[in-house]
């Protein structure tokens, strides 16, 4: 079986249902960020999978009414040189959560296992060696308390295909290819063989992989985010009741500085209105 053949789109949901959901699993992470705020726990969770299957769209949904105080996402560039010439994990270390934060890794220290072996970016030492340190890492990370969650985002070729193609006409999306991401459609072999090696070595009890079936977005984003809150141990935390105070009348001269003295951002929306109605 060369190509990925194990996916199937069932009917997608409805997007008001799917609206309503995410809704509600954003008001859980909410309480799930006061919990960690409150608590000091430490959480991390891994985003990985091929290019295009859905990593960042489910990222930008977990954080969005999240603190970025509380919530950091961790995407690393290519490595420097002075990095290549560090400890592999180093750089990632300098990113994973203090007491009461929750770190969200676009891509992770797992680059080793996915494009810098099918790439070529590593050498075969320093891929075995990863392979071989990875699982102790990570019983690290977890014996000092931190909350680790690893997901494998697995979307089929086809539909990645897709999702190529709509990026290379879209102005706002098209910058997410890349040469390596193009690569990525020759090599689609290569990538599910280093995959599954990078499974056999680093699918441990104490640290797992979940794999998110990704052909249909929605599904994928409302299926990770349940999931990682099912796996976190968080209760409610009562927040401190908040009153508006009322406005007090000025007891002073103050008068607001005329209206030219200061710079304005033109009224672009005027002009927008403006041609609306001569059209």
């Amino acid at each position: 079986m060369s190509k990925h053949s194990g996916h199937h789109k069932p009917h997608k949901i409805a997007n008001d249902v799917y609206e309503a959901e995410l809704f509600r699993m954003q008001a859980e992470l909410v309480k799930v960020q006061e919990w960690t705020r409150t608590t000091g726990a430490r959480i991390v969770v891994v985003f990985e999978g091929r290019d295009a299957a859905g990593k960042g769209g489910t990222i930008k949904r977990i954080s969005e009414y999240l603190s970025p105080r509380v919530a950091r996402i961790a995407a690393l560039p290519v490595p420097t040189e002075r990095e290549k010439g560090e400890w592999y994990y180093q750089r990632y270390i300098a990113h994973l959560p203090a007491k009461g934060e929750m770190v969200l890794f676009d891509r992770s220290w797992y680059n080793r296992a996915g494009v810098e072996k099918v790439m070529g970016y590593c050498t075969p030492v320093e891929y075995t060696r990863f392979l071989r340190q990875t699982p102790i890492f990570e019983q690290m990370l977890i014996d000092d308390g931190i909350l680790l969650r690893k997901y494998w985002f697995s979307v089929s070729d086809n539909e990645q295909l897709k999702r190529f193609r709509s990026r290379l006409s879209d102005p706002v999306r098209r910058w997410k290819l890349s040469p390596t991401d193009l690569e990525s459609i020759h090599r689609w072999e290569d990538y599910s063989r280093a995959k599954d090696e990078m499974m056999v070595h680093t699918d441990t009890p104490a640290s797992p992989w979940f794999v998110v079936e990704s052909d249909v977005k929605k599904h994928a984003r409302l299926n990770m985010i349940a999931h990682l809150l099912s796996t976190i141990p968080y209760t409610d935390v009562p927040m401190a009741e908040v009153k508006l105070p009322k406005r007090l009348e000025s007891t002073t001269n103050y008068r607001r500085p005329p209206r030219e003295l200061t710079t304005y951002v033109p009224d672009h929306v005027a002009e927008l209105m403006g041609d609306a109605e001569g059209n």
